[in-house]
């Protein structure tokens, strides 16, 4: 299942990146390389962090694959994504609760307190949007108005909780994960959003 979850997550921000950079009509080379560090870009930061070297997408091939999956399928269905803001947010929120999802566990098993957990599991989820966001010239989602950040810093709370309830892995995962996306997506429904700090 997190093995799973980790494919779903990369796939879900590699289209996510891909759609981004279609809409800033790069060529496809440059939706190719936006694809990319989307979908790797919080993931190798986390690996960096904790000292596991070569970062994971170096390590399985697999990951590569499901990239180019992704980038494939968004090329080919863009005419079929018409909706394009409605499609990137939801493969974007997708990759949010999958992401911190993975984020938190890798943490675990390096054995790291659960506030650091919590912070890995942010940065997976988060990062790579925000070099999707900075490569595409505009301000990343997680510094602007919405709650973005701050649902995986939650998620990783109720995480936590659960895992104290001693519920078996695979449910743990999904009722996270699950958490984390419907937050996000009642959010940016009823636009709960964080107050900007002014002078």
């Amino acid at each position: 299942m997190f093995y799973l979850l980790d494919i779903i997550g990369t796939m879900a921000f590699a289209m996510s990146g891909a759609l981004t950079a279609m809409n800033k009509k790069l060529d496809p080379f440059g939706v190719f390389i936006i694809a990319f560090v989307t979908a790797v870009g919080g993931g190798t930061l986390r690996d960096t962090l904790i000292g596991r070297t070569p970062v994971g997408w170096m390590r399985d091939l697999n990951y590569v694959y499901v990239i180019c999956g992704g980038f494939l399928l968004a090329i080919l269905f863009r005419k079929r994504l018409d909706k394009l803001r409605t499609s990137l947010f939801l493969f974007d929120t997708i990759g949010l609760g999958v992401f911190t999802l993975i984020g938190l566990e890798k943490g675990i098993n390096t054995g790291l307190h659960p506030v650091i957990c919590i912070a890995l599991g942010t940065m997976t989820a988060c990062f790579g949007g925000v070099i999707r966001d900075i490569l595409c010239n505009e301000i990343p989602v997680i510094f602007r108005r919405q709650i973005y950040a701050t649902i995986c810093i939650f998620g990783g709370g109720v995480f936590f909780m659960l895992k104290e309830l001693k519920l078996q892995d695979d449910l743990l995962y999904v009722i996270t994960s699950v958490v984390i996306i419907v937050i996000r997506l009642i959010a940016v429904k009823f636009r709960w959003s964080l107050a900007p700090l002014e002078k």
